[in-house]
């Protein structure tokens, strides 16, 4: 029995554990006008059957151990469906047809349906499963079905040179490059022991800007985001590139790295980056699932220049270059990181530069023209997509790609905004390498222009008042409302304020009015909050003494404020730490009894000794220092 390759093993492994899923299929929409042959191209879509072995292979598991099982083109039970469709319900109908899944042990990982919406209109649905697949397959796909839908067309078999390997050829050259995991001389255990090392500590989970708590079960629903690269700022970078000989991969691997630090996700950034897998030649006019995973860490603690960036970037990434052949699924069994269905282990945020040229179908001079094939899939939480576009005389002329964010964890406007901040980011490495990360801008003008200036516009006309005018204000509301409570004792706003008020009335009688300052050497209680109201009634600043203050700090306090008088909650304390001070003393009957005597009316300004102006202090605090 032929073994899966590591990379297909890990897909089995995720569609028995989640069940029926789209999460791994890769929907191609194209649509054409013109003179299609039907039988053509269904005969042709079996030609490409024929020679790529993946595309007709099944993974059945007999005793849990999955295998590759490649049947007959005959047995596949392949056919291109076709069917009418009203160009009103081909999106639907599209949609519709990209959401279905394969059963891995059952079904080949490809099917095709060929949609008629008109006379001489088309669309082509050609969906295959992640597990045969890779962006670079889209290439000899396209390829081959060129050259077996022309020969089909004119009624003969396509004359391509058979394929010197097939995709099992290579899942088992695989496992004999890779060697004995018990061999410590082996590739295996050598290139596991550079990747423990590397990403030894690694965040388990990225702190990426979400709008949103991250869900307990994964939708794989994402939004999409254009991200658009001047050709001016991609010449720069082009050329940046190649005066520190790195790729241009790395310089927009670094840039990424330093736009999640800015956006709050830390100092330490792991980000997954694609490789194409196809280190043989004989591999690159196959179609599979070759494409393997690596992780790229950026230290980004201690502030680096953009310049000590790119550098640490570009020796990082060579060494994981030179560390490529371990299979990611590999990897993740090795370092054991805490796994959670919720997110992907070691890294959250993908990136890959799409360089292994557009796939080009030609079908006798039909020009298809692509069409989206549902909502996207995010099975990151960032999914980053990049393409160097060129002028016809080979200049840089911009970088054209995607951001997928997972609408679990972000808003649509999120994902664009990301894009717009790497964008910035990237502009910043083209301009001035000698700046840290700590002072790259990614906010624009009219994003500094709100942050600073619209969300810092708070001033609100409150109108000019006193303490004692807002709490009327709240008396006059509802006096009945219970204001205080404390130890089984509650008073309303209006036993408040009548309370208060006769104890200004009192304090006044005493001397107190703006300017002065009144001491209170109460306990935490009702009393106090009548206290604290009833001096600022009268006019004066209350000044708060903490009896268990040693004897010199309240000495130095009396004889810095200068208090008129002190209330106290007993002759003791004020006899005995007040003494050469007027008091007041809350219970004592002679105080009592001429509280009981005064008015619990709202003062008046000619009942006090001065008007009340908010420029009045309203209590003086010394702090443990002062």
């Amino acid at each position: 029995m032929i073994p899966l390759s590591f990379a297909q093993r890990r897909l089995w492994f995720l569609a028995q554990l989640e069940g029926p899923s789209t999460t791994y299929t890769n929907p191609t929409v194209l649509r054409f006008s013109g003179s299609l042959d039907h039988e053509a191209l269904e005969a042709a879509l079996r030609d490409v059957l024929e020679r790529h072995e993946v595309l007709r292979t099944v993974f059945p598991a007999p005793d849990g151990e999955p295998y590759q099982r490649i049947l007959p083109v005959s047995e596949t039970g392949f056919a291109l469906v076709v069917a009418d469709v009203a160009p009103e319900q081909l999106t639907e109908t599209v949609a519709r047809t990209a959401r279905q899944a394969f059963d891995l042990a059952t079904e080949i990982p490809l099917r095709a349906h060929l949609f008629i919406v008109g006379p001489d209109e088309y669309a082509l649905v050609v969906v295959v499963h992640h597990i045969a697949w890779d962006a670079w397959s889209a290439g000899p796909l396209a390829r081959d079905l060129s050259v077996a839908y022309e020969a089909r067309r004119t009624g003969t078999e396509p004359g391509w040179e058979p394929l010197p390997v097939q995709y099992a050829d290579y899942a088992l050259w695989q496992r004999e490059l890779l060697g004995d995991e018990n061999d410590p001389d082996s590739v295996l255990s050598q290139q596991v022991e550079y990747w423990r090392e590397a990403l030894a500590g690694v965040p388990e989970e990225l702190a990426l800007p979400t709008d949103r708590p991250r869900p307990a079960v994964r939708s794989y629903r994402g939004h999409q985001a254009e991200l658009v690269v001047p050709a001016e700022v991609h010449g720069r970078l082009v050329a940046l590139a190649h005066e520190r000989g790195m790729s241009l991969f790395m310089v927009l691997q670094a840039a990424l790295a330093v736009t999640l630090s800015r956006l709050g996700a830390g100092t330490d950034i792991p980000i997954g980056s694609a490789i194409a897998g196809r280190t043989d030649r004989a591999l690159h006019d196959l179609v599979g699932f070759f494409v393997n995973t690596l992780v790229v860490r950026t230290d980004l603690a201690g502030d680096p220049t953009l310049a000590e960036v790119l550098e640490q970037v570009r020796e990082t990434s060579f060494g994981a270059f030179e560390h490529q052949d371990l299979p990611f699924e590999r990897l993740v069994e090795e370092l054991a990181p805490a796994r959670s269905m919720t997110r992907h282990p070691l890294f959250q945020v993908m990136l890959t530069l799409q360089n292994a040229g557009s796939a080009k179908l030609d079908l006798s001079g039909l020009k298809p023209s692509r069409m989206a094939g549902g909502a996207p899939t995010a099975k990151f939480d960032l999914d980053v997509t990049a393409a160097e576009t060129f002028g016809a005389d080979g200049t840089p002329a911009g970088i054209r790609g995607m951001v997928v964010a997972a609408a679990d964890l972000f808003d649509g406007e999120t994902s664009v905004q990301i894009a717009h901040r790497w964008v910035r980011v990237l502009s910043a490495f083209a301009e001035d390498l000698s700046v840290r990360v700590s002072a790259v801008g990614i906010l624009d003008s009219a994003e500094r222009e709100k942050l600073l200036v619209e969300w810092n516009d708070t001033v609100v006309d409150c109108g000019v008042s006193t303490l004692p005018g807002l709490f009327a204000v709240q008396v006059e509301r509802d006096r009945d409302a219970v204001a205080v409570v404390f130890e089984g004792v509650s008073l309303t706003y209006g036993e408040v304020d009548a309370r208060a008020n006769r104890l200004a009335r009192l304090l006044i009688a005493e001397g107190v009015g703006p300017e002065c300052v009144v001491g209170l050497a109460l306990p935490r209680s009702v009393d106090l909050v009548v206290a604290v109201l009833a001096v600022v009634k009268a006019g004066g600043a209350y000044l708060p003494i903490d009896l268990e203050y040693p004897a010199d700090r309240i000495a130095f306090l009396l004889e810095d404020a200068g208090p008129v008088c002190v209330i106290a909650g007993s002759v003791d304390v004020a006899v005995g730490v007040f003494g050469g001070v007027a008091c007041v003393v809350l219970g004592e009957p002679g105080v009592e009894e001429r509280l009981a005597g005064l008015s619990g009316a709202e003062l008046a300004d000619v009942e006090r000794l001065g008007p009340l102006v908010a420029s009045h202090p309203a209590y003086v605090i010394y702090t443990s220092g002062s």
